[in-house]
């Protein structure tokens, strides 16, 4: 270490504290007292031949009594705790042995520099100590990558402490080791010392973290069937190379390696290499410390594949060759270590159904090297049928115990059923009151054939408070604020209330689900809403509204299990509508169908619908939030006509299906689809019987790909223009034309997803990407009529629908002296004062210059599917739920809007 001088006031330099230690006043009590002088020979002695020689005197050591004792130099420490680390007294006898191991008693307390003793030969001890400084603070420098934090918690270096050399070097080492982990090998710690009054110092930590140590290359000796790249797949460890320029796994780790030898065994059992071992794993860091270079040697061995596979079972009631013919290992495949897990468990599952909680598997191997075959015997040992103990429920502080034993569907004293088991752990995980991948323990009971469950759950918040604000590819600016609670009062109820508004919908609604009626397995809820929303229709990519939708009304709901899996449900609805047009599409105070159309004029007025319905549920998934196996039926009628203006039966069914694939890809499959049939006459020639207010509507959000509402019946309205040499054509430019979505009857919807898995870190930001594949059409009503009819002229172009007054009269123009035109009901001559027509003159028709000339066609009502390809990611960002994606149109019918580029915030999905 080297002391610095470091003052604020510009004292001059200090020396270092660290110095060697001395010892005054030794040498001399050390040293022997001289031996006498020889005394000559006597002559002649020597010429006796062979005369053995005297030997030499043995000196004795010098022993001397402490008359006294005392310290010098003592600042914090009390002399009376100095001695107390020596074994020095007063009165004690003492030599030069004593003195040194009572100087290496006081520098191994850690508390001195320098200590020395005086007053050897007279007995009067002196002891001379320099006290080791005290840590007035520590400080880090240069650190970066490691937060000071991360290693203040390592070192044992800290504030008010004695310092010591032994420690320093210690924390360095220790603060290397931390870099090391992080795959900084080049680090280097100098530490410095800086010296204070009072004896004291800040010891600083000078860091050079240097770069991260990369793994340049993995070099892999001895493999012949695999190459190199294929293993380098297998391993978490990867080459740094610039495409993996922000991933972690490029630099080395020590437990990685091992990781890595791990998973390539594992790659090669499963690929029927059952001697395969890796010899030697190298790594050698390069010489500026940057790169590592990695090298296994590996022994692959030969290929082999399953012998006879056989059950041995001790458990009576298993019948062993029923038991082998189940199993996935087939005699004559591959040898598969996974096979071979999942045999034993799938062996282990089915002694469960049968009762038996604790049931051994044993695999037996027998290696034919000869044949290469790899023969197995399961051996399942002897087990009694075991009986539910007793169900403890731990760690729910909030939700009450029978919210959670009314999921588990074993009783204390039932047979033990792993099937129950496994089925109890996801009906609680669907709650969503707990953390995921809840799992029950089962511990043996009192007696051999008693089992305990466990219930250990970790509650997580079920109560959601949302106040957001955002933007809406479908709705522009949204404000949303709701409030939630999925467990109310710890009994599993659900309340709800929730505000939206937005540039076309705004919305108040309020909920209550009760899941058990008087502890009952039968739910009951119900829901008042008032939903005002805008129907738009689009000229280019303007958005005008067109009719407005105001729902006022009450929904109540129960539902019964019928079985494990099969429940239904049935509900009572009555909503009043009021449906009405901007003022833009009147006229008079009537509805003008040249600007609105014929469907939108119909639909206006208030009407109230009165409807019950019901439901059949199938649902298996293993989680009603977030599934990854399983599925869910549903099949539903509402019937529409007890009382009430309007009158049909819709009828929907949906269908999901989840498959966990492993390493978190999941796979789903979804197909629902929906008709709704008029009970009601006929409403008059080109009128559907189904009012477009309750038609089935298909786009976006549902089908991505496409535009809201852009799949499907519509009626566009495409300008006419004139070329140059004044030839009617009809506009190719998209913003001039008018869309409207009429809706349908009928329509069907089918999506194949697979969820893509992220890191650790990826995940617990809400990451959850997936790519699909969607397909669906909506279809179904009668053509509307044409609006209007223009006329022609003599050249074939289309005119302008004559100009009519307030009682439906055809218009004329005469022209007057001063430019002017007079408007009148007179085709020929002029009207007197009583509006009869005098004269012969022929006057100018006039037309309504307002209105121009289009062509009205009717699109998409048709069951043709249409496909789109696309990929998204969810993401439950702190500003509300977020979906973006990134879909393209692969088949799609005239008048469909597509959409390449979605995103919405604050809304479900």
């Amino acid at each position: 270490m080297t002391a610095i001088k470091v003052s604020k006031f510009g004292a001059s330099a200090t020396a270092a504290l660290l110095a060697g230690t001395m010892l005054s006043g030794i040498a001399s009590a050390q040293t022997a007292p001289p031996a006498a002088k020889p005394q000559a020979a006597p002559q002649g002695a020597a010429a006796q031949a062979g005369a053995p020689q005297a030997p030499a005197p043995v000196v004795a050591p010098v022993t001397r009594t402490i008359k006294s004792l005392r310290v010098e130099g003592s600042q914090r420490i009390e002399p009376d705790t100095v001695l107390s680390y020596t074994k020095l007294r007063i009165g004690q006898a003492y030599t030069n042995e004593t003195l040194d191991q009572g100087l290496r008693d006081l520098l191994a307390s850690d508390f001195f520099a320098d200590v020395s003793i005086a007053g050897v030969e007279t007995g009067d001890i002196v002891i001379r100590i320099r006290e080791n400084p005290v840590i007035n603070r520590i400080v880090l420098e240069g650190n970066k990558r490691l937060k000071s934090e991360k290693i203040t918690k390592e070192i044992k270096l800290a504030p008010r402490q004695i310092f010591t050399r032994t420690a320093v070097r210690q924390d360095v080492a220790r603060i290397v080791e931390l870099y090391r982990r992080q795959g900084r090998f080049g680090a280097s710690i100098e530490p410095k010392m800086v010296a204070l009054d009072q004896n004291r110092v800040d010891v600083v930590f000078e860091i050079s973290e240097g770069p991260k140590s990369k793994v340049r290359q993995i070099n892999i000796i001895g493999n012949e069937v695999f190459d190199d790249d294929k293993l380098r797949e297998q391993m978490a460890t990867k080459q740094a190379r610039l495409f993996r320029l922000l991933s972690s796994n490029t630099s080395y780790d020590q437990d990685r390696m091992a990781y890595d030898q791990q998973k390539m065994r594992q790659f090669y059992l499963t690929e029927g290499y059952a001697d395969f071992k890796v010899t030697s794993a190298v790594a050698e860091l390069s010489p500026d410390k940057s790169d590592f270079i990695i090298t296994y040697v590996v022994e692959e061995g030969p290929r082999y594949k399953f012998g006879d596979v056989t059950v041995d079972s001790s458990i009576r009631d298993f019948n062993n060759d029923a038991l082998a013919k189940g199993l996935a290992i087939k005699k004559g495949d591959w040898y598969n270590a996974k096979l071979v897990e999942s045999s034993v468990d799938s062996l282990s599952e089915t002694a469960g159904l049968f009762g038996y909680a604790f049931t051994e598997v044993n695999p037996e191997f027998q290696r034919d090297r000869e044949t290469l075959t790899m023969s197995l015997n399961f051996n399942i040992a002897e087990a009694k049928r075991s009986y539910v103990e007793r169900i403890d429920i731990n760690g729910n502080t909030n939700t009450q115990d029978k919210v959670i034993r009314r999921e588990i569907r074993l009783s204390e004293g039932d047979a033990f059923n792993s099937f129950q088991v496994k089925r109890s752990q996801d009906r609680i995980n669907s709650l969503g009151f707990f953390q995921e991948k809840f799992e029950i323990k089962q511990t043996p009971g009192s007696a051999p054939d008693r089992v305990v469950l466990t219930a250990d759950v970790e509650e997580k918040s079920t109560g959601e408070l949302q106040l957001s604000a955002g933007f809406s590819s479908l709705e522009s600016f949204i404000v949303q604020a709701s409030i939630r609670q999925r467990n109310f009062r710890g009994k599993g109820q659900e309340l709800r209330a929730s505000v939206n508004y937005s540039s076309y919908s705004k919305s108040v609604e309020l909920g209550f689900t009760e899941p058990y009626l008087f502890d009952k397995n039968i739910a009951i809820g119900g829901d008042i809403f008032r939903r005002d929303y805008n129907s738009f229709n689009y000229i280019g990519n303007d958005r005008q509204t067109t009719y407005s939708q105001v729902s006022t009304g009450f929904q109540i709901r129960a539902g019964i299990p019928l079985t494990e899996y099969w429940s239904a449900s049935a509900r009572y609805g009555l909503t009043f509508d009021n449906v009405g047009l901007s003022s833009q599409y009147y006229t008079n105070g009537s509805c003008d169908v040249v600007k609105a159309g014929r469907y939108l004029c119909e639909a206006i007025g208030n009407r109230a619908t009165s409807s019950v319905g019901y439901s059949l549920i199938y649902d298996s998934l293993n989680s009603r939030l977030r599934p990854s196996r399983g599925q869910r039926l549903v099949f539903s009628q509402d019937f529409a006509g007890l009382g009430g203006d309007v009158r049909y039966i819709r009828t929907r069914f949906d269908a999901d299906k989840y498959w966990g694939l492993g390493s978190g890809f999941i796979l789903s499959a979804s197909l629902e689809g929906g008709y709704i049939h008029s009970l009601e006459g006929s409403r008059g020639k080109g009128i559907d019987k189904v009012r477009i207010t309750d038609r089935f509507y298909l786009g976006e959000p549902e089908f991505r790909g496409f535009d809201i509402r852009g799949v499907g019946p519509r009626v566009q309205r495409i300008p006419y223009t004139t070329d140059a040499s004044g030839k009617q054509i009809l506009v190719t430019d998209k913003n001039q034309i008018i869309d409207d979505a009429l809706g349908g009857r009928a329509y069907y919807s089918g999506r194949i997803e697979l969820e893509i898995p992220l890191s650790a870190g990826a995940r617990e930001l809400g990451l959850r990407p997936s790519i699909y594949l969607q397909t669906g059409a909506l279809f179904g009503i009668t053509k509307p009529l044409p609006t209007v009819t223009f006329p022609v002229d003599d050249k074939g172009n289309f005119l302008s629908p004559l100009l009519l007054n307030d009682q439906g009269q055809q218009l004329y123009g005469i022209t007057q002296a001063d430019g002017g035109t007079l408007t009148t009901t007179c085709a020929v001559g002029i009207p007197d004062a009583s509006g009869t027509c005098n004269g012969g003159g022929v006057n100018q028709i006039l037309r309504n210059t307002a209105i121009q000339p289009f062509k009205e066609q009717f699109v998409g009502n048709s069951a043709k599917p249409r496909l789109s390809i696309g990929a998204g990611v969810n993401w439950t960002s702190p500003f509300g739920p977020l979906r973006i994606d990134l879909a393209y149109a692969l088949l799609k019918d005239k008048g469909d809007d597509t959409k390449l580029i979605t995103f919405n915030v604050g809304t479900s999905f």
